[in-house]
């Protein structure tokens, strides 16, 4: 079968049924491009027009195991799929493509967090040589911030000539204000990884005296992490103002950051920093850092700090507490900077990338 009005195949092999982080952004991106010129590799078997069903097997829902079988099937199956729809480019929302078989693609490089941070695990290869190679075999490779460009030039040596930064979007019919009664706990989204900094919340929230204030953390559980964070919290004694979430829906989530004082992103890199501006589509302010992309994202929109001084961190928790004018100024800022970022333009660099590669 020839599809002659696609540009693109798009390289949906990671959306899951519970989607972070990378699935997130796949999952939007799909939803803002054009399914005649793209047409979806569906595992979820949804009505999207257009879209070639592919095993299911192949989600993040699936772990360790679902990665090797995505890899597997990116290798082997997905060159005979472009062939058979009369496909000459693929699109993935992420740095997997097919190798030494002629597929001409385009990517997209979210981070390169496990070079900078490295530690060893079954996928360590997996970052230090696939991931490289797809980058320097791609035509084009999209990243999704200045600092994720300068850093997969400045480590990887990809080309600049090769390299588009495209802002992210935020999807505004799922954050947006609510005007709810804030109360008195800060939220932290995402995983538990060392980079993110989570410790050092845990350090600050304990500098605050008040009993009262809690913190939410939101991300999902990892068994080389998450016990030994729970057990310093109890080490500090303040395992009772700590509450962990694996997992929220778009409802539970934007209700949490209606609800909260602050979402606090600390983290040591970022290459994007998506939580961050939906934060800031429902006029929570963010306290975080300017390491990687957050400053860029946030611009004069966050709260800054010293992520590696709990005291910094407490201090600007006990400022978004007491200081309603700083709040309202960080608001005002928060609407000018979310213009910049919306799915509809993210999906306008993408197609305009493949019409100039036609």
């Amino acid at each position: 079968m020839s599809n002659s009005a696609a540009l693109a195949l798009f390289n949906g092999s990671y959306l899951g049924r519970r989607p972070t982080g990378i699935g997130v952004v796949a999952s939007e991106l799909v939803k803002a491009l054009d399914p005649e010129r793209f047409p979806l590799l569906d595992p979820l078997g949804g009505s999207r027009p257009g879209s070639i069903s592919i095993p299911s097997n192949l989600m993040p829902d699936f772990g360790r195991k679902g990665h090797m079988r995505r890899l597997i099937w990116t290798q082997i199956d997905l060159p005979s799929l472009l062939k058979r729809n009369g496909v000459d480019f693929l699109f993935s929302p992420l740095p997997e493509a097919p190798l030494l078989c002629g597929v001409r693609s385009v990517v997209l490089a979210h981070d390169l967090l496990p070079l900078r941070f490295p530690r060893l695990s079954p996928l360590l290869g997996y970052h230090l040589a696939y991931v490289p190679l797809v980058l320097h075999s791609s035509e084009v490779v999209l990243c999704n911030s200045e600092a994720t460009a300068r850093e997969v030039r400045n480590r990887l040596g990809v080309p600049f000539k090769k390299l588009i930064t495209i802002p992210l979007g935020i999807n505004r019919d799922n954050h947006y204000p609510m005007n709810l009664h804030r109360k008195p706990f800060f939220l932290v989204l995402g995983r538990h990884d060392p980079h993110k900094n989570i410790s050092m919340v845990l350090k600050s929230i304990s500098l605050i005296k008040n009993k009262e204030i809690q913190i939410k953390i939101v991300g999902p559980h990892d068994s080389r992490y998450t016990p030994k964070l729970m057990k310093f919290s109890h080490q500090l004694g303040i395992s009772e103002r700590c509450t962990w979430i694996p997992w929220v829906s778009d409802k539970e989530k934007l209700n949490l950051l209606n609800t909260c004082q602050a979402l606090v992103n600390v983290s040591l890199w970022e290459g994007f920093g998506l939580p961050a501006l939906e934060a800031i589509a429902c006029n929570t302010p963010v306290i975080t850092s300017k390491l990687g992309a957050i400053g860029e994202v946030v611009g004069d929109a966050g709260l800054f700090v010293n992520p590696k001084d709990p005291r910094s961190i407490s201090s600007a928790m006990q400022d978004i507490l007491s200081d309603s004018k700083l709040i309202a100024d960080l608001n005002s800022k928060g609407k000018n900077q979310l213009e910049r970022y919306t799915w509809e333009g993210a999906a306008s660099i993408v197609t305009s990338t493949f019409e100039s590669l036609q």
